[in-house]
């Protein structure tokens, strides 16, 4: 009888184990799951909060729609090449690279693209990718510099790349319903943009 209170002693301890051991592996996969949704939210609201960072991705889906002959393709250019080298930009300051006039070539992007909304001027669809995606290096750079050695960097920048799409997107959109209306409200913003590229510049110098 001994023998067997014994046993049923070792079973109940070695499933109390079990259990722990469980609960405790069951904690850490929801706090890692917790931590990379709080960074990619994190990510996600960061282009929301920086106001140079905004206004450009803004501009460039303005600037798309404006300036765009026909919807499809000539949307997606701009758009689409921006978000991609601000890929490539992040991927770079994550690996510690530091390129040269990071803040002053954001500043310059603002007034390139304010003018280039002001204007409304047309670029071929490689061209407008290869236009402003020369800028979202930079952007991406100055973001991905930031966070190299974070063990949550990716989700981070997956975070900041959707909010990137659905800024652009936003943009686009807008543009898109001022193409035919009064021509100075889309100058207006386009100016607005550029004064204020040109104000960071200015403040750099």
């Amino acid at each position: 009888m001994q023998i067997k209170s014994k046993n049923a002693l070792f079973f109940i301890a070695a499933c109390a184990l079990s259990m722990g051991a469980s609960a405790h592996i069951g904690h850490e996969a929801t706090e890692g799951a917790h931590s990379h949704a709080s960074a990619f939210l994190g990510g996600f609201l960061h282009p929301l909060t920086g106001l140079d960072h905004l206004s450009a991705m803004v501009a460039v889906g303005l600037w798309s729609a404006l300036a765009a002959r026909r919807a499809w393709p000539n949307l997606l250019w701009a758009p689409l090449g921006f978000a991609a080298m601000l890929l490539v930009g992040a991927a770079l300051g994550l690996q510690g690279v530091a390129l040269p006039a990071v803040e002053p070539m954001i500043a310059a992007s603002l007034l390139v693209l304010g003018l280039l909304v002001l204007t409304r001027w047309r670029v071929p669809g490689i061209g407008a990718a290869a236009l402003v995606g020369v800028f979202a290096v930079f952007h991406g750079v100055a973001h991905g510099y930031e966070l190299a050695g974070d063990a949550t960097a990716l989700p981070v920048v997956a975070g900041m790349l959707s909010a990137t799409l659905l800024i652009h997107a936003a943009g686009v959109a807008v543009g898109w319903g001022l193409r035919h209306a009064n021509v100075w409200v889309p100058r207006l913003a386009g100016a607005g943009v550029a004064v204020f590229g040109l104000a960071l510049l200015g403040r750099l110098a």
